[in-house]
């Protein structure tokens, strides 16, 4: 094709390459969705992106909010591999100061933490305070990929609390991290 000669019109190339449906020299995007992507969007419609496996149990002479992450499920590959390496970071809100974090699980999308973690907080203050577990995919050259949140307010109208409260949430998605105290 000469694209120097004066006849060559590309409103017609274009209107006759539509006519055709072929479609040729155009990138179709959809044959380059990271699987990541399609997995986030499929967990966008559903509401959730897996589901957090937790105990809470207060201990009424220590004043401690005791919380052991079991396990997640159903987490949404992340990563190219068609898996993700999931964490958890906890907060008892609204105090951003003293934040826990499990370790790094590589290559799954069931991760089983069974880690120990403890708050120190009055029973009193409970009624004002929430648990806050954010579902991360660790990247080791980026910035790390947030999967999903569940938050755990009203502790006393738990059934069993503060005894042990074995709690199966949903992990909801969420659009941003920015106000999650990343890093």
């Amino acid at each position: 094709m000469n694209l120097s000669n004066p006849d060559f019109n590309v409103a017609q190339f274009q209107r006759q390459d539509s006519l055709t449906g072929l479609g040729l020299g155009r990138l179709k995007p959809e044959l380059y969705k990271q699987r990541s992507l399609e997995g986030e969007e499929g967990g966008r419609r559903g509401g959730g992106c897996g589901r957090l496996n937790f105990i809470l149990r207060f201990d009424c002479d220590l004043e401690q909010l005791i919380v052991k992450i079991h396990k997640a499920e159903g987490l949404p590959a992340k990563d190219f591999s068609g898996t993700s390496d999931p964490y958890v970071k906890i907060y008892l809100l609204p105090d951003r100061m003293t934040k826990h974090q499990t370790k790094v699980h590589r290559k799954t999308l069931n991760p089983v933490f069974d880690e120990v973690f403890l708050f120190p907080v009055a029973y009193s203050e409970l009624p004002t305070r929430k648990l806050h577990f954010s579902v991360y995919d660790f990247d080791r050259f980026s910035r790390h990929d947030i999967i999903g949140q569940v938050v755990v307010d009203n502790f006393l109208d738990l059934v069993d609390f503060p005894r042990e409260t074995r709690l199966c949430r949903d992990i909801q998605y969420v659009s941003t991290d920015g106000d999650l105290g990343h890093g």
